[in-house]
């Protein structure tokens, strides 16, 4: 008589809103100071750079832009660097960092200083995100790994939300000390979390033996092929994120009677669902099978997310709005099967020798995804209507089906088998 292997021992209770674990609670706490600082910042940017620095908005744009390609290229060397010298140093140092370049958008005067500044925290605040996953890999057990990073992201959603709600006070105020206020909270929020990390137990600050594999490298990562296809796969079921952000309130200003507000409406109720549904997602995705069934229904769901949201062009106010939080509710169910399966292939497939490294790579691609998506989203569903849309729906569609064959492909390699990071089967 066989029996099943136990379950490993659930890291939270109430539906994850509570960690059981003393370090999943310890990491809660930075992730939320982190993201709500963050929170701050994200909807008072673009107005402090334009209405209190004096720059124009298409300069800020470009420069954001030019930014966010230095944050891309930054991902890979920060996580070799992890990998050399350990997750916990180079995160504090990362974070650190991104309080520095915080604090000097306080006193920036021209353009030159603005993008140096964007650059520098760019690239810094893009670097530590591979380096803080890569850190979840050491610290999290893999049986658990993936239904704590479901609670952190909840976590994430929470602390941006209740950040975002301060900021919005500083754009009443409309003023330099009231946007100079929330800038330097969230200056003062990754330097406390970096001393959080840095106070982690010392397990959490090992430095992984990294043994070149012949042939490979120590940043084979850029050269895994089957592994920068998983990498460009997840990266087109990201693109979701900013269709929610960016296309989303185009269409329902351009193309539907909604009202304007839907879109502020919308991004409400997705952070309410994401915070309630994304650790239960994650139930039946610890494994690799279980991921790739995961992200092949997110790319169906994200499909027909695409078909509703087209819909709306026609109908009444009332009807639009309906059909509008339908699709949203839709595409929730979408994003969170799709995070928790983009977390298993992520650190599944990666070398455990060179995790730093990998999560590097992998963090990039969804980076890239983000800086690509806003252009996109435009010239499909903004500028040609229900057959934009389907252009969008057939290219989720063939990412969520392209992940299981990326993913036996990756399996074939012998090394990948020894080396890469153990997934509960």
């Amino acid at each position: 008589m066989t029996t099943s292997p136990p379950r490993p021992a659930r890291t939270t209770r109430l539906a994850g809103m509570l960690p059981t674990d003393p370090l999943l609670l310890r990491l809660s706490l930075f992730t939320l100071l982190n993201a709500f600082g963050r929170g701050l910042f994200f909807p008072v940017s673009v107005l402090y750079f334009t209405r209190i620095v004096g720059l124009g908005a298409t300069s800020v744009g470009v420069g954001l832009t030019v930014a966010g390609l230095f944050g891309i290229a930054a991902g890979v060397p920060a996580g070799w660097a992890s990998d050399r010298w350990g997750r916990r140093p180079v995160l504090t140092a990362l974070w650190i960092g991104c309080g520095v370049m915080l604090a000097a958008y306080t006193v920036i005067g021209s353009y030159a200083s603005f993008l140096a500044t964007a650059i520098g925290y760019a690239a810094l605040c893009q670097a530590s995100m591979g380096v803080r996953n890569a850190l979840y890999a050491d610290v999290l057990p893999a049986g658990t790994r993936v239904e704590g990073r479901a609670h952190l992201r909840m976590v994430t959603n929470v602390g941006m939300g209740a950040g975002g709600a301060f900021g919005a006070l500083a754009l009443q105020v409309d003023s330099r000390a009231g946007y100079t206020v929330l800038i330097l909270l969230d200056a003062v929020a990754f330097v406390v979390s970096a001393l959080l990390v840095h106070r982690l137990p010392g397990g959490a600050a090992r430095c992984p033996v990294v043994d070149d594999v012949p042939g490979r490298g120590r940043l084979r990562a850029v050269r895994d092929l089957p592994y920068l296809s998983v990498t460009c796969l997840n990266a087109v079921l990201a693109l979701q994120y900013s269709l929610l952000e960016v296309g989303l309130p185009l269409w329902i200003v351009r193309h539907t009677d909604a009202p304007r507000w839907s879109a502020a409406l919308i991004m409400v109720l997705n952070c309410v669902l994401v915070a309630l549904f994304q650790v239960r997602a994650t139930r039946g995705v610890e494994d690799l099978p279980g991921a790739v069934r995961a992200m092949r229904r997110s790319g169906l769901l994200l499909a027909l997310a695409c078909a509703v949201f087209a819909c709306t062009a026609g109908l009444s106010p009332l009807g639009a709005l309906v059909v509008l939080l339908a699709g949203a509710v839709v595409q929730v169910l979408a994003e969170v099967l799709s995070a928790a399966g983009g977390w298993t292939v992520g650190y599944g497939l990666a070398d455990a020798r060179a995790q730093g490294v990998y999560q590097g790579v992998f963090n990039s691609g969804q980076a890239a995804a983000t800086m690509a998506a806003p252009a996109l989203v435009t010239v499909t569903a903004i500028d040609h209507g229900a057959v934009g849309w389907a252009v969008l729906g057939a290219l989720f569609v063939g990412a969520g089906l392209g992940v299981g064959p990326a993913v036996r492909w990756a399996r074939r390699d012998a090394w990948r088998g020894e080396h890469a990071e153990p997934v509960r089967a």
